[in-house]
């Protein structure tokens, strides 16, 4: 599969869209974010950065200071396919993002969100 569209996507233009699904569920801009920092090690201010530079994902995931330990921990389907399961890294560390966004839209706890 040719996931080169998906890398070229700038992740500013998604993060809005991050934030209007979870804030439609009742969940916050700031939790968001904390799951975005718990993933990358982005912190605020880097995270502002990578948005006003519109770095496409591949750049965006390339830069990040750190992906946490426990990332392994995130299993389960998204979009069709089990993240644990999915070889390209780049796309499985997207999935992973995807994956957790969607759990904060599904009312879960923040906690068990960041696999504490």
């Amino acid at each position: 599969m040719d996931n080169s569209r998906v890398y070229r996507m700038s992740f500013a233009s998604v993060y809005p869209l991050y934030i209007q699904k979870v804030e439609k569920k009742g969940r916050t801009k700031a939790e968001l974010d904390a799951i975005i920092f718990w993933l990358t090690g982005y912190d605020k201010q880097a995270l502002k950065e990578q948005i006003d530079k519109k770095n496409d994902f591949e750049t965006f995931f390339a830069q990040a200071p750190r992906m946490n330990a426990n990332v392994s921990k995130i299993t389960g389907v998204i979009c069709g396919y089990r993240v644990e399961e999915i070889e390209d890294k780049l796309m499985q560390k997207i999935r992973y993002l995807d994956k957790l966004v969607d759990e904060l839209a599904k009312g879960k706890a923040m906690e068990k969100i960041l696999r504490k």
